[in-house]
């Protein structure tokens, strides 16, 4: 989690306040949120955060049946590259 992540950096960068990893985690997240909401990919080594368009269409109300129309919109979507899907496969988590 984020608060997990601000933690760490504090331990694992002695001379770094907590408050000053509160303020960089702050920054690289605003950074993804920008980049994206501007329509650019973010890439971390051989992993990205993009944006993938949804076409308008046409649904269902669940209650009641009646057809819903939905319009397209564009979503983030994260696409883990080969080592991390490597590195996360290799550890060893019971399968549900």
């Amino acid at each position: 989690t984020r608060s997990e992540l601000i933690v760490l950096l504090a331990e694992r960068f002695p001379k770094l306040v907590q408050k000053d990893a509160e303020i960089a985690v702050a920054e690289i997240l605003q950074a993804i949120h920008a980049a994206l909401a501007d329509g650019n990919r973010v890439e971390f080594a051989d992993s990205a955060f993009a944006l993938n368009y949804r076409p308008p269409r046409q649904a269902r109300n669940p209650k009641t049946g009646a057809a819903v129309a939905v319009q397209g919109k564009w979503v983030p979507a994260f696409k883990a590259g080969k080592e991390l899907r490597e590195r996360v496969n290799v550890v060893t988590i019971p399968a549900p």
